[in-house]
């Protein structure tokens, strides 16, 4: 089974690039982050032409999470992260995927820091890893993937230096990544690929996809049951070049039936 997470960065305007990934790299489960656009918004119809059905969460201008799937029914389980009452932000959905649990998460950026995103996004971080004890629990492969906003590692950053105040990179972030990670998750890509340069976002500003000066913010988190399944992992890197394409690439996993 082939899993992805991509970070979309606007579902209906770049939905040419989504439809001609899906027909290229035929994925037959897809966790889709940054929809910007509310529940009514959401382009069923083209992706059902494209052989998926779908469950997502949207939101007005931003934020917005969506699990496709070409294999098997999909059986939502839930829409918003435990523990936050007042938080209206559509950043978090869960289902049932031909016998396996799928998360797909698009955690807060967190900038400027320090400040109220920042707070907001260590809280999410909080109410994450109290969450994912429980998703641990559960006696089926466990996939909690998506765009983290978080670089774990100097290896995951072109540029370690320029980033040491940036909420992606702030030592509390990755120290709350470690935390989530020890509770014991599989980073998929990592543990693949230990030292390896791998990265998933280019900024459109200053060249950067030209440059190479990459990020890696989106990951695939297992359980030791998915984690046993793990057979290969890589990242779209291609689709970024693409006209009008999304500042992150697809990233994928593949796992025995």
């Amino acid at each position: 089974m082939k899993i992805a997470t991509y970070n979309v960065n606007g579902i209906n305007g770049r939905l040419p690039v989504l439809l001609r990934w899906l027909k290229e790299a035929k994925p037959d489960v897809v966790c889709l982050q940054e929809l910007k656009a509310p529940q009514e918004k959401f382009p069923e119809k083209s992706i059902q032409e494209a052989g998926y059905s779908a469950i997502w969460h949207g939101q007005k201008s931003w934020n917005g999470v969506a699990i496709l799937s070409a294999k098997g029914k999909i059986q939502e389980v839930r829409r918003t992260l435990p523990g936050g009452a007042e938080d209206t932000h559509s950043r978090y959905i869960e289902a049932v995927v031909n016998g396996m649990l799928i998360a797909c998460l698009y955690l807060p950026n967190g900038n400027p820091y320090p400040g109220v995103k920042f707070d907001y996004k260590l809280d999410w971080f909080k109410r994450l890893h109290s969450h994912s004890k429980t998703l641990l629990r559960q006696e089926v492969p466990v996939v909690l993937c998506g765009d983290y906003n978080v670089m774990p590692t100097e290896l995951d950053v072109y540029k370690p230096e320029k980033y040491i105040n940036d909420a992606l990179f702030r030592k509390e972030v990755r120290a709350a990544w470690q935390r989530l990670v020890k509770l014991g998750w599989t980073d998929a890509l990592r543990h693949l690929y230990p030292n390896e340069r791998i990265y998933t976002f280019w900024d459109y500003l200053r060249n950067a996809w030209g440059r190479d000066a990459g990020l890696r913010l989106d990951h695939f988190l297992l359980n030791p049951e998915a984690e046993g399944r793990l057979r290969n992992a890589g990242v779209d890197k291609h689709v970024r070049g693409w006209e009008k394409s999304s500042d992150h690439a697809p990233v994928w996993i593949s796992l025995s039936e």
